[in-house]
């Protein structure tokens, strides 16, 4: 097993304006499950195949464990990579899939068996060794390609979107297997995704990135709880967290009729007369009209059972002249209608407020 460090380590391509990933620095702990999250087109591929030794490293390095791989061949890295399309040989059987990196090493053959064998129990797939990948539905393809990664028990898993081509109830079943079988073999796990709901249920600490540059590592917790900017508050979470720039005033902002209090600390450290007040649903409360209070017009109302979010605009236009959308949690079993005007109110403990033009945290 193995740490990771990234030291500044920057990917340029050619007729690029900005660097694909821009000198990012980062540290993964021995045996750590991490993973690097974001939109399309942020880095987070790239960021794992520069690893992976795939893509070449313009500046900076990058380490595994004491050895700095920066210029190794992917081979010599002893990294296992599980990539989006399983990458399965199709004239092969299962068993042989799961062991061929061995075979070309030049293990015996007794030895590659025994390997094979307890992957297989390990991941379930007994039952499949036999069978081409062709024969197998897509879960049991991405546990053949977990196995072959497996059998050759090596310093660090990479993990390109696995789960990508899964079912979406398959793949909550399999991404709980994944993220049990990591803790159980106790590999340090390097996975891509860009949906955040996987990241926020599988890592140990989850790394947001956006145009090549990491905003913030964390616990999932503490991206929840505490996103350094304005950004991370929107992209985690599901559904996001209401983002509305608010003009200031003397004790607060006023806020699409309403207003919201701020203490003085938030006030003197915003850059300007407007800040970015962020709110997730369920920090809404349904209220009575009054000067704490902020309407909404209903315009849909999601029933998901055990929960019901409210879809709906500002009554009042906000400091950039629009009226924006909000979502809010409500009571499931006494939603409103369509149509219907409420007053929402803002726990105060729940409030978050960024910078309107650097869209950092304020303190």
């Amino acid at each position: 097993m193995a740490s990771i460090t990234y030291d500044k380590a920057t990917r340029r391509y050619a007729g690029s304006e900005r660097p694909a990933v821009d000198a990012l620095d980062l540290e993964i702990a021995d045996g750590e499950f991490l993973v690097l999250v974001g939109p399309s087109g942020c880095g987070k591929s790239t960021s794992l195949r520069m690893l992976a030794g795939l893509e070449d490293i313009d500046d900076g390095a990058v380490w595994i464990g004491d050895r700095d791989v920066t210029q190794l061949p992917p081979r010599s890295r002893d990294i296992a990579m599980v990539f989006q399309n399983y990458a399965l040989y199709p004239h092969m059987t299962v068993a042989q899939n799961m062991g061929f990196a061995l075979k070309i090493a030049g293990r015996p053959a007794s030895e590659i068996k025994q390997k094979v064998l307890e992957a297989a129990k390990l991941l379930d797939i007994e039952q499949y060794l036999d069978r081409k990948p062709k024969a197998l539905s897509g879960g049991q393809r991405q546990r053949v390609a977990m196995g072959r990664a497996i059998v050759r028990e090596p310093q660090v898993f990479l993990m390109d979107e696995p789960l990508s081509n899964l079912d979406a109830k398959l793949r909550v079943s399999t991404r709980t297997q994944i993220a049990a079988l990591q803790r159980r073999l106790g590999v340090t796990t390097v996975y891509v995704t860009h949906d955040q709901v996987e990241a926020m249920t599988m890592g140990d600490r989850v790394a947001v990135l956006s145009d090549g540059l990491l905003q913030q590592c964390d616990t999932p917790r503490a991206l929840y709880d505490r996103p350094a900017n304005a950004f991370v508050a929107g992209f985690i979470g599901s559904p996001a967290m209401n983002l509305v720039t608010a003009k200031l005033t003397a004790d607060g902002a006023e806020l699409g009729g309403g207003s919201v209090r701020l203490t003085r600390e938030v006030i003197q450290a915003a850059d300007g007369d407007t800040v970015t007040l962020g709110f997730r649903p369920e920090s809404l409360e349904v209220t009575t009209e009054g000067p704490d209070s902020v309407p909404i017009k209903v315009d849909l109302v999601e029933e998901l059972g055990s929960d019901a979010y409210v879809y709906g605009k500002l009554a009042e236009t906000d400091a950039e002249g629009t009226k924006s959308n909000i979502v809010a949690r409500v009571d499931p079993r006494t939603p409103p209608a369509m149509g219907d005007t409420v007053h929402l109110r803002i726990r105060p403990d729940e409030l978050h407020v960024f910078s309107a033009t650097s869209g950092a945290r304020l303190p």
